[in-house]
């Protein structure tokens, strides 16, 4: 970010604050993210943190349940998936429904697109690495969390560290050092 002049930054201090309640308003509107951040923190609160969450979950769902007959196209779609539980953490800083979400969003591809995700191939080498980043993700991320929510996340993560060791993502699981079971 653009570190401003002292002498621009006491100009604009010194505007009436009409004037900046308008360009600050303008700026705003220009920039995305921060406008969801700021509708977070100043319209919505912690409690809409699981709607947000299950949003999200709905768009898994459906997405994961389409027909897909490509590989890169699955992966297309992960990938904007992914993207959609980002942007929730940067507007949220929502740790624990990164690690939820991202365990549930590959968990359901593997349930629903099982037949793409079982065998390795040249076709799916792709989305098997992406696949194994984002598991190897989750795992560096857990011990960021408090341990009282290890136990909740247990059972998901053995479930997907299963299901990459033994599938199309088993080869770069193993050059990963992704383990077999998580412990804590």
């Amino acid at each position: 970010m653009a570190k401003l002049h002292k002498e621009l930054e006491k100009a604009i201090l010194d505007l009436p604050a009409k004037e900046k309640d308008k360009m600050l308003l303008r700026l705003i509107g220009k920039n995305n993210l921060l406008a969801q951040q700021l509708q977070y923190q100043l319209l919505e609160n912690e409690s809409f943190l699981d709607d947000r969450r299950d949003e999200i979950k709905k768009a898994i769902q459906l997405v994961s349940i389409m027909s897909h007959s490509i590989a890169s196209w699955m992966l297309k779609d992960i990938r904007e998936l992914n993207s959609k539980i980002t942007t929730h953490v940067k507007v949220t800083k929502d740790k624990y429904g990164e690690i939820e979400l991202t365990l549930y969003l590959l968990n359901t591809f593997f349930e629903n697109q099982f037949k793409m995700l079982e065998k390795y191939s040249t076709k799916t080498d792709t989305l098997a690495l992406y696949i194994a980043r984002r598991t190897d993700f989750i795992l560096k991320k857990m011990p960021k969390l408090h341990e009282d929510y290890y136990v909740e996340f247990e059972q998901e993560i053995n479930k997907l560290l299963q299901r990459v060791n033994t599938y199309a993502p088993a080869y770069y699981a193993r050059q990963m050092g992704i383990p077999q079971k998580w412990e804590y």
